[in-house]
């Protein structure tokens, strides 16, 4: 934990590539970038290339502010009548909801859980109830769906964990370490959301302003699809993004 963090960079695909977008860079154009998956770029505070209006690589400044997916969603949020042709549709008709949904069980160790988001770049996975099969693996990712949704794991949990607990914890379920997080000090100043008691769920057939509404007032970056049977699926930034840019250029002038 002593090493500096410049020896660990390139451990996650998203730290290979720095993004950084002009601050002449239209909405629509950084829409674009945000909704292949990128989640933040840094933009300079002092461009003196005031001609260049798309995404600028290269530009050195002496200063630079962090751009997130969800500074775009709230801005959208702001306009939300001009874009009430998208916001107001069913989340399962306009193609948000990603089916492809990798998870980990109840019984899966934190140890476990933070080494299969690394290798498959996640930063969050819904944690299912695990079958009474006894040959269920616990230490990889599985089939999230139409299981029973408990909880979420997120890289959020583990920040304001004091350092001195934690190498204790690596072998706790993840859903014992987030029970243990809410009663941690620090999680309670700095506030943050246990994802076992707030699960941030919607259905098929909720609108997408539900789901930005849901995304923005718990400051998460997905929400769970689920109905009778279970999990289907999430709406993330990415997806929201993506579903409100398409309707905009489809949109007549």
């Amino acid at each position: 934990m002593n090493v500096p963090v410049s020896s660990i960079i390139g451990r996650c695909l998203e730290s290979l590539s720095l993004w950084t977008l002009n601050c002449n860079t239209s909405i629509l154009d950084c829409m674009e970038v945000f909704s292949k998956g990128i989640h933040r770029a840094l933009v300079p505070a002092d461009s003196h290339m005031e001609n260049i209006a798309g995404v600028e690589l290269v530009e050195s400044a002496s200063s630079y502010r962090m751009l997130t997916q969800m500074d775009v969603i709230k801005f959208l949020k702001g306009y939300e009548n001009e874009l009430k042709g998208i916001l107001s549709r069913k989340v399962k008709e306009i193609g948000a909801v990603s089916d492809i949904v990798f998870g980990v069980t109840d019984k899966t160790k934190v140890i476990d859980a933070i080494k299969c988001m690394n290798t498959a770049s996640l930063n969050a996975v819904p944690i299912v109830q695990s079958s009474n099969d006894a040959g269920e693996d616990h230490s990889q990712l599985i089939n999230g769906k139409n299981g029973k949704l408990v909880g979420t794991f997120s890289a959020t949990d583990l920040r304001g964990f004091p350092l001195s607990q934690l190498k204790s914890c690596m072998h706790l379920s993840v859903v014992e370490f987030i029970e243990k997080c809410s009663v941690t000090p620090l999680h309670e100043v700095s506030g943050l959301r246990t994802s076992t008691k707030d699960l941030i769920t919607c259905y098929p057939e909720s609108t997408l302003r539900e789901m930005v509404d849901k995304a923005i007032n718990n400051h998460v970056h997905r929400v769970w699809v689920v109905d009778e049977q279970g999990l289907l699926g999430l709406v993330s930034l990415t997806d929201m993004t993506r579903v409100i840019r398409s309707w905009m250029l489809s949109e007549p002038a």
